[in-house]
């Protein structure tokens, strides 16, 4: 959706045409870690169809060398960077649904704080200083929430909150520089990999419903991509720095719908059909 903006977009990971990112095991160790089969290039080649232009870089955001690397790159080769959308992530063959806390993996859950919270630290550390220099910028925090609401693992709500401190204190410290960061939010995600967990492709989502009703509320990713397009275009931008916003709030305020035309609103639905019932 930055592309349908114009935008140059450097579509990073680790999953390549050349090699996709299995995750191999240690020795020894407890759980087998495997990869999913979307790749750099084609989100780069989707950035372009929509009329942006899409460059695929290979970057493992663990590995400080590599991260700080690209941008380097970016500094190379355009000279400035407007927009950072943060969202690695990595942690959901990690996360041990309906075990208390004293029950999980520890190796797990520190891995999971690697991948998710480490990564984004150090991705805008070396993202910041591009935009210092221009006196201009917006950082995107991708999370899963809006609240401090309990997230049902330990593991998994201390990543996505921590990524929402993470865009408060940069705030704090990128303001007297006009660079906002603020964490967003997506709904029930339509995913690739949940669209495969409900057997159904995004041209029949619905039937998906019959699984699971909830789903029928569910977003396509391109309702956050528009929702991260519509605060780079805002020019009061700032006025929403250190905080968390929601992809169906924003619709509403910036006037976007999904992909499909629907407006999906997921704060709505859960009151009304979730957490009413519990």
């Amino acid at each position: 959706m930055l592309g349908s903006a114009g935008a140059t977009v450097y579509c990073t990971g680790r999953s390549t045409r050349a090699g996709l990112a299995v995750r191999k095991s240690k020795k020894k160790s407890p759980f087998v870690l495997k990869g999913r089969p979307e790749t750099i290039e084609e989100t780069a080649e989707m950035v372009s169809g929509f009329g942006g232009v899409g460059i695929p870089v290979r970057v493992d955001h663990t590995d400080e060398t590599q991260v700080k690397a690209l941008f380097a790159r970016v500094q190379a080769e355009r000279g400035r960077l407007d927009i950072l959308v943060n969202d690695v992530w990595g942690g959901d063959e990690l996360a041990e649904w309906g075990r208390p806390f004293w029950n999980l993996s520890i190796q797990k859950g520190l891995l999971m704080q690697q991948r998710g919270v480490h990564t984004h630290i150090i991705t805008s550390r070396y993202a910041a200083p591009l935009m210092i220099v221009r006196s201009q910028g917006l950082i995107v925090e991708i999370t899963d929430g809006d609240s401090p609401t309990y997230r049902g693992n330990l593991f998994y709500d201390l990543v996505k909150s921590s990524v929402i401190r993470l865009a408060y204190a940069m705030a704090e410290e990128l303001r007297p520089y006009n660079i906002t960061a603020l964490a967003l939010t997506p709904g029930f995600l339509r995913s690739e990999a949940m669209l495969e967990h409900f057997g159904v492709s995004e041209a029949n989502w619905q039937d998906g419903a019959k699984r699971d009703p909830h789903f029928i509320a569910s977003e396509s990713p391109y309702y956050i991509g528009r929702a991260v397009a519509a605060l780079a275009a805002d020019p009061h931008v700032s006025r929403k720095s250190g905080r968390a916003f929601t992809s169906w709030d924003l619709a509403l305020e910036y006037g976007f719908n999904d992909i499909d035309g629907r407006q999906p609103n997921w704060g709505k639905y859960y009151q009304e059909h979730v957490a009413a019932k519990e």
